[in-house]
This record gives C-alpha cells, sequence and structure tokens, in this order.
C-alpha cells in the first residue's frame, strides 16, 4: 500500500468526560499515536496520513469504501458479544470487509474482539478476571517478527476475550489471562487485545473512575495504579499497524 494511508477510526464508544477533556475522543488519541508513530518510521503525519472518523454507536456512520485503504476499530465499553444493533450493524461491516481484498482492518480492543467475532470464533467474559494497567504480553515467533522486539508491554482494560484463534490467523502472543492478545493476515487484518493508544493519563483516570462505581475493587485499583506508570509499548504497537498498511 502506497502513502497515504487513508484510515477511517471507527470510534465505537466515548470515552469519559474528564479524558475527553484533557485527551479527546478516540479519534483525537488514535491520531496523536499514529501521528507519532509515522514521525519514528519517517514518514510524514501531515502528508503521508488521512485520518477520518466515524461515530459507529448512535450516528452508525460508515465511511464509504472507495475513499479509504484501512479501518481501524476501536475499544469500547460495551460487549462484543451482545446483539444491540448497532453492535450487529459493526459485526456485518467487519465480515463485508473480510470478503474483500483491498481494504485492511485493524482491531483495538473491543475491534480486536468484533474481528474474532466476524470471523467465527467465540467472544464473551473471561472466567479469568480483568487485565488493567501496563502488563507484558508473551510474543510468539510472529509476534516478534511483527513488533520487531522480543517483548512486548501493553496497556490492558478488558474483561471479555477472544476465546480461540480463529481458522487462518497468526498467533502473535498470550498472556495467563487471555492467550489470544494479538491476531495478523498478512494483508488483512492485524489485532491487539490491549490498548496502545492509552498511556497512565487515560487509564489513571478511568481505574479510578471504576474504583468509584465499584467495578474495581481496592485491591485492582491499587495493584494497576502501581504499574500505570511503567513504560509500555503503545508507540511500538502503532508502527507494526502501519507496516502492516505498508505491506505489498
Amino acid at each position: 500500500m502506497k502513502t497515504p494511508l487513508r484510515i477511517a477510526i471507527l470510534q465505537c464508544d466515548t470515552p469519559p468526560p474528564d479524558v475527553v477533556a484533557l485527551y479527546g475522543a478516540y479519534d483525537r488519541i488514535f491520531t496523536t499515536l499514529l501521528e507519532k508513530a509515522a514521525t519514528g518510521l519517517g514518514l510524514d503525519p501531515k502528508t503521508d496520513l488521512e485520518l477520518s472518523a466515524f461515530e459507529v454507536v448512535t450516528a452508525q456512520e460508515y465511511p464509504n469504501l472507495e475513499n479509504i485503504d484501512a479501518v481501524l476499530i476501536s475499544g469500547s465499553k460495551h460487549n462484543s458479544f451482545d446483539n444491540d444493533a448497532w453492535i450487529l450493524k459493526l459485526v456485518d461491516f467487519t465480515e463485508k470487509l473480510l470478503k474483500q481484498d483491498r481494504i485492511r482492518i485493524i482491531g483495538v480492543c473491543f475491534g480486536h474482539q468484533i474481528l474474532g467475532r466476524a470471523l467465527g470464533a467465540k467472544v464473551g467474559r473471561s472466567d479469568n478476571g480483568w487485565e488493567i494497567a501496563v502488563l507484558p504480553v508473551e510474543l510468539t515467533a510472529k509476534g516478534k517478527e511483527v513488533f520487531q522486539q522480543d517483548t512486548l508491554t501493553i496497556h490492558q482494560m478488558h474483561k471479555d476475550v477472544v476465546f480461540e484463534y480463529p481458522d487462518g490467523v497468526e498467533k502473535l502472543g498470550g498472556s495467563p489471562r487471555c492467550l489470544t492478545q494479538g491476531m495478523y493476515q498478512k494483508g488483512r487484518l492485524i489485532s491487539v487485545q490491549g490498548h496502545p493508544e492509552f498511556h497512565e493519563g487515560i487509564v489513571s483516570r478511568l481505574v479510578k473512575m471504576r474504583n468509584e462505581q465499584g467495578i474495581f475493587n481496592d485491591e485492582q485499583a491499587k495493584d494497576a495504579l502501581d504499574r500505570v506508570g511503567d513504560k509500555h509499548d503503545g508507540v511500538v504497537i502503532a508502527q507494526a499497524f502501519l507496516r502492516f498498511l505498508l505491506e505489498d
């Protein structure tokens, strides 16, 4: 694929107001990450990236496929296994993309799960509990090749998982609580269960909010906040996304 990379960001949620006020919604958060990744690869983020955003929950807006080269499906607080009308529409759209061979797909967290669902894998609530804040992912040989390093750490914020790797995809890595941490298919798709776009400022606010809501108990929140500022490979992962799009 040649530049400019025309990437449509499908916004599957809106972050809490304090996060939006500081860092923007998912379109701005991903734009910040992808522009930084592009610069690190020697690309010009202003001329080599053409980013657009579509709100798929309430507005249920989708891009004209003729105007894009790739779709990035964002994370969400919603359940990828639910059958709400907008989720079914998103799964149908993803299945449509999987049936063609030009537009490539990037899935992040909820987006990773939607990809798994569209590929026929079981998605749902894990019995292994939450993964929160910066945690390691054990990479496969393919994962080491894709991310161009032997180890990987990423911000996590999930209790839902893809239970098994769909047929035909290459495994990128796993963790003790989630064996399906990343999927890859050359020229077709790449996904991660974690959040490369997240950082300490975002995750610390999410953890404190969910602790106050009773979603995370005090022990979970303290453990997460103790790790929230650890080094993570968000930019490395975003660079892998861009290399995936640039592959012939």
